[in-house]
């Protein structure tokens, strides 16, 4: 739930709370708990007292979810200032690829839970850097997608970017741009054939349409995630996985390309 007046987003969940606690405490500008989550979050108390920013311990958890817009803010709730994306540079492809680093695109994923769990895919296998689009049908940062992550956000750099295929051209011969596809004919153990040793710029599209058709010609090659079906088992109608799922797959296939790599 962002605060307009203040231009702040609340952060809730205990898991996300403690990471920006670690990570970013310097951006929180109120927090807010209940008695019971008191000795979890002493440290961050402490912090807060020396740096002179109000915080409370609320005797009623309807004061919570007042803060925060939601009855899942699991007894803690903290404001930072409104986080802003940057933009993507020549400057931040350059050093991706000096590190070595791969780089996942959202095409328009319009779910904000979806982005959570893919923030949090992302930082579990070590996926730095994401982007995603300016454009209405794509979800940006909010108070759900925060509490999904479960502290994924800390760990992952998100930036914006105006136009997919522009960017996909800009990195033409620096990365290996993979697409995800139903149709495609390569699936994703395939990737370490494909990558050829270079950092992989993944693009995952809408949880309706998938990829634009215009992303679709600037990736190098598109993928797919195929099932196994067991012998003597029937296939079912499930033809594809949700786009955070199949982001789970593929950034554990991306995090042992790494090792491959090195």
């Amino acid at each position: 739930m962002k605060n307009k007046q203040f231009k702040e987003l609340a952060v809730c969940g205990v898991e996300a709370v403690k990471a920006l606690g670690e990570k970013h405490p310097d951006s929180i500008t109120r927090f807010y708990y209940n008695v019971e989550h008191a000795p979890i979050f002493g440290s961050l108390c402490h912090y807060l007292a020396e740096k002179h920013i109000p915080y409370n311990c609320v005797k009623d958890d309807t004061e919570l979810e007042k803060l925060c817009g939601s009855v899942h803010h699991q007894g803690v709730v903290a404001m930072i200032k409104q986080p802003v994306l940057h933009e993507v540079s020549y400057a931040d492809i350059s050093e991706w690829v000096k590190r070595c680093e791969h780089v996942i695109l959202l095409d328009r994923v319009g779910n904000a839970n979806n982005l959570g769990a893919i923030v949090r895919s992302a930082a579990f296998f070590g996926i730095k850097n994401l982007i995603i689009p300016t454009d209405e049908a794509q979800s940006s940062i909010t108070t759900s997608s925060y509490r999904v992550a479960q502290g994924g956000m800390e760990y992952v750099n998100l930036y914006k970017v105006s136009s997919l295929p522009e960017l996909l051209e800009n990195v033409k011969n620096k990365f290996v741009r993979i697409g995800t596809d139903l149709r495609a004919k390569n699936d994703v153990s395939d990737l370490p054939h494909i990558a050829s040793k270079k950092s992989v710029f993944l693009v995952l599209g809408n949880e309706e349409h998938g990829i634009s058709q215009q992303v679709k010609n600037k990736c190098d090659f598109l993928v797919k995630i195929n099932g196994e079906i067991p012998l003597n088992q029937t296939k079912t109608n499930i033809e594809s996985l949700n786009v955070a799922q199949a982001a789970a797959v593929f950034a554990y296939e991306l995090n042992k390309l790494k090792s491959i790599q090195l």
